[in-house]
């Protein structure tokens, strides 16, 4: 009985804490300070709780803790100084989600970031946006009346989309000039893949472009590839412009269309462990067959890992312009508010070992292609589809 009191007064006095650290985990400033560490965490995370109950009581306007803690999560990740890295709110991520379909609401076109807002790469046929007249190479400079330089990508292209139905007034750089116009925003699907059959010197030659490495995007690959095969292609342009990656287990499906066996791509970070990924299958386009890669700028993530591979690999020749230059990868980690850290994880290196980004997560030098070869944007002409094209005729000669 005697050895039963003190185990009793103990399970009391922690019931005791445990009870106390609910009733004041809200305001751990009230705690005595060795509680305050035994229940809220070390100090640093005290000092950010503190932070924010502090400015959520004392602050001359009241602001709800939710939105303390999304300022406080944006700030974190935006310390990493990691462009790749993005904080989803529970908003932001619900809309995430809802994107993956390859829908969203908009006006249909692909933006890339640059200095002076987002830069047009694509305008789907059938949409709004090609119905404004707004064209590859115009320069978004305000959404909504908000400026877009210095804003981040994902915060611009939200000032574009919006429910179907509405419509946005956009100001933009077309052929040197301004240009204000209004355009209705709608339910827009991308198209994923699309394939065109060519003749070049009496020889047959398929095209399929891929705009993203979205789930499933392998299959609708392989689907192009195999009709083009049928209507006599006897070689491939791959064509990965303005292509800025997705899944990298799409990456891996899609170079087994063209390689069989061996390296893809390897994957390391300090979270995860280092995986090779290989080849698996049989490629649908044989050996015999020559490929070219056609790339631009906006060539990145998955679209480099392809076509690092295939280069490394001596299976396709690399047409267009230095890649964009992303050697890392991020996942989505979820939190318990609903939202989600978009968090850089790793980096990836091609079969010969390069890793295509600069120092850390900056921008590198990405893939050098085997011949240069630059479109237009202000001719209607493909310039380098056509320089493509050659290349690859010149192989079955």
């Amino acid at each position: 009985m005697r050895r039963a009191l003190p185990a009793l007064l103990a399970g009391l006095i922690v019931l005791a804490a445990l009870v106390a650290g609910i009733a004041l985990g809200g305001h751990p400033d009230r705690l005595p300070g060795f509680l305050r560490s035994a229940l809220v965490g070390d100090g640093q995370t005290q000092v950010v709780r503190e932070a924010i109950d502090k400015v959520h009581s004392d602050y001359y306007r009241e602001i709800p803790k939710n939105e303390l803690a999304d300022a406080a999560i944006t700030g974190i990740v935006k310390s990493l100084d990691d462009r790749f890295s993005n904080y989803l709110s529970p908003k932001d991520y619900a809309q995430f989600r809802d994107d993956t379909d390859n829908a969203y609401e908009g006006i249909g076109m692909a933006v890339v970031k640059v200095g002076r807002g987002l830069r047009v790469a694509t305008v789907y046929d059938g949409t709004p946006a090609k119905r404004a007249g707004i064209e590859r190479g115009d320069i978004i400079l305000t959404a909504a009346g908000k400026r877009l330089a210095g804003k981040a990508g994902q915060h611009a292209t939200d000032l574009i989309k919006g429910p179907p139905g509405t419509s946005v007034r956009l100001s933009l750089l077309h052929n040197g000039k301004v240009r204000r116009i209004s355009v209705d925003r709608a339910r827009v699907t991308v198209p994923v893949v699309a394939s065109a059959l060519k003749t070049r010197d009496g020889v047959k030659l398929g095209v399929v472009r891929l705009a993203t490495f979205s789930a499933g995007a392998h299959a609708e690959v392989a689907d192009a590839l195999k009709r083009l095969l049928k209507k006599g292609a006897r070689g491939f342009v791959f064509d990965l412009r303005s292509n800025g990656g997705g899944l990298v287990s799409e990456a891996q499906a899609i170079g087994s269309e063209f390689l069989k066996g061996g390296t893809i791509v390897t994957t390391r970070g300090r979270a995860v462990p280092t995986e090779t990924l290989r080849a698996i299958g049989t490629p649908v386009v044989p050996r015999r067959d020559p490929v070219v890669v056609l790339v631009d700028e906006n060539t990145a993530s998955a679209s480099e890992i392809v076509t690092g591979a295939l280069q490394d690999r001596h299976r396709a020749t690399v047409v267009g312009t230095h890649t964009f230059g992303k050697g890392v990868f991020q996942q989505i980690l979820d939190l318990h508010n609903g939202g989600a850290l978009d968090l850089t994880a790793g980096q990836y290196f091609t079969p010969s070992g390069r890793n295509l980004g600069g120092r850390g997560v900056h921008t590198g030098a990405g893939i050098k292609p085997d011949v240069h070869a630059r479109d237009n944007p202000k001719t209607p002409r493909d310039e380098a589809l056509v320089k493509a094209l050659g290349v690859l005729a010149g192989k079955l000669k």
